[in-house]
């Protein structure tokens, strides 16, 4: 079956950047294990969709995608210093944790500690493949329409529609 939206698809894919001029496996899914979404409802980058939007069941892939077309180019000003107040009461996070924040208008996001200072604690906010570009490799394994409950949820149940909530 051909991928079209409103269909739920499954694939396996691995994830491949350049790390000091070598491509390096980053990430990777299984046969058992697939990424399971449902095709065109904003849940995927969109030139992710977009390269795979002529394929089937059983197709192979091999596309890139530039850093403007995955997690954006690296943005020397996402970087925050945040009060070490802020953290009164807690451990002082060490460099390279993740910390869960909130912006005024209720957006969840995620910085990165970079390095911690007498009185701040400096944040990367971009993600972290921000800056590069992505290598998938993959194969389709399923596509499958949506269920109405899947539809209506806007997002898949999993590679056979089923998902307990």
């Amino acid at each position: 079956m051909k991928i079209q939206p409103q269909h739920v698809v499954s694939l396996t894919y691995n994830l491949y950047v350049d790390q000091d001029g070598t491509e390096n496996l980053v990430e990777k899914t299984t046969e058992e294990q697939p990424l399971t979404f449902l095709y065109g409802a904003g849940q995927m980058l969109p030139r992710f969709e977009e390269n795979l939007s002529t394929l089937s069941t059983g197709d192979n892939f091999d596309f890139k995608l530039a850093a403007g077309d995955a997690y954006g180019e690296y943005d020397d000003e996402a970087v925050a210093n945040l009060p070490r107040e802020m953290f009164q009461g807690a451990d002082i996070p060490e460099i390279g944790s993740i910390l869960p924040l909130q912006d005024n208008q209720g957006n969840r996001f995620q910085g990165q500690v970079v390095s911690v200072a007498e009185d701040s604690v400096i944040v990367d906010l971009n993600h972290p493949m921000a800056g590069q570009e992505l290598h998938f490799t993959g194969t389709i394994l399923n596509v499958r329409p949506a269920t109405p409950e899947e539809q209506a949820h806007g997002h898949a149940h999993g590679p056979d529609g089923h998902h307990d909530h």
